[in-house]
This record gives structure tokens, C-alpha cells and sequence, in this order.
């Protein structure tokens, strides 16, 4: 049963490593217009620090969330997460920013990347068989020896007792 229980464990890890190493952030193909509901990521230049500094932390260096809208002079952003310049993250959970586009240096979308998710895979195949490997290596190891030392319940006959 512990087995089981393991096998699914590992099954749930694996499949959650494949999912979120399928996708990285690439720079934005697209001059003028993302497609609404993109998940995408903008660096954000001095000014757009100093302006958004207040809502969203003076060191912020790259926010990433969800399109909600853009025209020419804005972007509305559902954030998942942001990025220091100093190293760290944190994560939203959707809150709506509105970021000038004069506050964003580069753009970037996530796409579906192939390499990640071979290699990923072949990751998971590699564990799923040394999983396998040993959970099938340990059904041929039973207790194959005598009894214990000392143990004479194997080897005294009972004699009845005559009346």
C-alpha cells in the first residue's frame, strides 16, 4: 500500500515538473498587439519604478501576469507575480495594474518551449522506470530464513501425557 501511495506521489511531481517547464518567456514577436488574456512579462525602466513605486515596490524589475487590455499608451495587467532587481520574487494572485507603455523597456511572452519539455520528459521516463525498477526488485525479497535464534518452538514435538 505505501508503495501506491509513493507511486502516486512521484506521479504527481512528475507531471507537475512537466507542466511548468513546458512554457518560458521569450521575447514578444508581435511590434504592436499582444493577443488579450496572453500571459506576458514587461521590464520596467527608472521612470516606471518611480512612478509604480507605491502600488507595486520601487524595486521591481520585471512584472508578469495576464493581458487584460492595451491600446497605445497603456497596458492593464492582471499581475501573477513579480520580479527585483536585486533577485527575489513575489508572488499576486491577479490583482489589475494599469502600466503605462512609456514604463515598459521589453516585452516578453510565454511560449511553448520544446526543448524543455524533451527533456523534461525523458526526466520523468528516467524516474518513472527507476521507480518501477526498484518497487518490482523489492517483490522478489522475502523473508527466506529459519527461525530466530534461541527460537525451539520449531524444533520441540509435543508429547501427551498419559493419564
Amino acid at each position: 500500500m505505501r508503495d501506491v501511495r509513493n507511486a502516486r506521489r512521484l506521479g504527481w511531481v512528475v507531471t507537475s515538473m512537466c507542466l511548468a517547464g513546458c512554457y518560458t518567456l521569450q521575447p514578444a514577436r508581435q511590434v504592436t498587439a499582444l493577443p488579450v488574456g496572453a500571459v506576458i512579462a514587461f521590464d520596467i525602466t527608472d521612470r516606471g519604478r518611480a512612478a509604480l513605486g507605491g502600488s507595486i515596490g520601487p524595486e521591481v524589475g520585471q512584472i508578469e501576469g495576464r493581458l487584460v487590455s492595451m491600446d497605445t499608451s497603456e497596458y492593464v495587467l492582471q499581475v501573477t507575480g513579480i520580479r527585483f532587481l536585486r533577485g527575489g520574487e513575489q508572488a499576486w494572485t491577479g490583482e489589475v495594474v494599469h502600466i503605462r507603455s512609456e514604463y515598459v523597456s521589453s516585452r516578453y511572452e510565454r511560449r511553448f518551449s520544446t526543448v524543455r519539455s524533451v527533456l523534461l520528459g525523458a526526466v520523468a521516463v528516467g524516474a518513472i522506470a527507476v521507480a518501477a525498477a526498484e518497487g518490482l526488485s523489492a517483490l522478489g525479497t522475502g523473508d527466506v530464513s529459519g527461525p530466530a535464534k534461541g527460537d525451539t518452538s520449531a524444533t520441540q514435538t509435543r508429547v501427551p501425557r498419559k493419564p
